[in-house]
């Protein structure tokens, strides 16, 4: 049975139709039927209601809508979610911890006030989070650099700059 509905699946998919897509999300394998054309950030928000991410320009300028495709930031409302298949996908949701407690990253945020309106900030995380993985002991010059991606009318990024930088001196400790 199952070989006939792999079989399905695909004639639906050269025909136009819905192509099913397995990933990991925030450490859950996932099986999503999805038009060709449907974007991550439609599938993560409507199909899977994982509403972090943000929707704004559509268009991969902003970085509302950040999320880590195998570790790497990518612009969740222009990737197509076909092009997702087995990969792992992690969003803001993912980033507490199984007990539920914040990240440090994002502990900082709160701490550091580097969340104002709250848009961006998932965004933002995702982003650091991406920089932190790879460069543990980033500069102010690379932390910079790293979210110019990123998008924020509150908080005039001191704030975000510093509560990495917190985030970093905590770690070295």
């Amino acid at each position: 049975r199952g070989k006939r509905i792999r079989t399905i699946y695909f004639l639906v998919a050269r025909s136009g139709g819905d192509l099913r897509i397995e990933l990991t999300v925030n450490e859950r394998k996932v099986m999503l039927d999805v038009p060709p054309s449907e974007t991550l950030l439609t599938s993560l928000r409507e199909r899977l209601h994982l509403t972090g991410a943000k929707e704004a320009c559509v268009e991969g300028e902003c970085g509302a809508c950040t999320v880590l495709l195998n570790g790497r930031p990518v612009d969740s409302c222009i990737y197509p979610t076909a092009a997702s298949s087995e990969t792992q996908i992690t969003t803001v949701e993912g980033l507490r911890g199984p007990d539920g407690k914040l990240s440090p990253l994002q502990q900082a945020f709160v701490d550091h006030f580097a969340v104002q309106c709250g848009f961006c900030t998932p965004g933002l995380l995702m982003t650091l989070s991406a920089l932190l993985a790879n460069n543990p002991d980033p500069n102010r010059a690379e932390i910079q650099q790293a979210i110019v991606g990123n998008l924020c009318r509150c908080t005039g990024y001191v704030q975000v700059v510093e509560a990495v930088e917190a985030v970093v001196r905590e770690a070295q400790r």
